[in-house]
């Protein structure tokens, strides 16, 4: 029997691999009053024969590490989506969050109990990621918690 091949959308994750680091802009919020920058890093790993991607990721501000996460996504074909399983130093469940690809923009939202958050990963350049972080309460009306502008290493 000749094992499945991951597909082209498979393969358009591939563009989050590798190793990122850029400047974050923190927008007050809840958790962070006043806001403010950070540094953003994360390594973007290709795992199960392609058809996943395994990201590790962390936040550092005044010389420390602020907040940590972990994410696996794939492509689910059944649904017509991507799919990331969230783990982060928050403590909180894991969190699924799914989306699409529009061009180069992958959108991927969660629609929790208490909280909505939206994902932006904007890959339209070369060597260089856009990333923003939304929350809504009510998953219509959304305020940025953070930009991020990231170079690929």
């Amino acid at each position: 029997m000749e094992m499945p091949k991951p597909t082209d959308a498979h393969r358009k994750l591939t563009r989050l691999a590798g190793t990122w680091q850029g400047t974050e802009t923190m927008h007050p919020s809840q958790w962070d009053p006043k806001g403010g920058e950070a540094i953003g890093r994360s390594t973007g790993r290709v795992i199960l024969d392609g058809f996943a991607i395994v990201i590790d990721y962390e936040q550092e501000r005044g010389g420390a590490i602020t907040f940590s996460g972990h994410g696996v996504v794939t492509y689910d074909a059944a649904d017509n989506c991507y799919v990331m399983h969230w783990f982060d130093s928050m403590g909180s469940p894991p969190e699924v969050f799914r989306g699409t690809f529009h061009e180069n923009v992958l959108t991927l939202a969660h629609g929790g109990p208490f909280m909505h958050v939206r994902l932006t990963y904007d890959l339209s350049g070369e060597k260089r990621m856009k990333n923003r972080m939304e929350m809504s309460m009510n998953g219509e009306d959304w305020k940025a918690l953070f930009d991020g502008d990231y170079q690929k290493k």
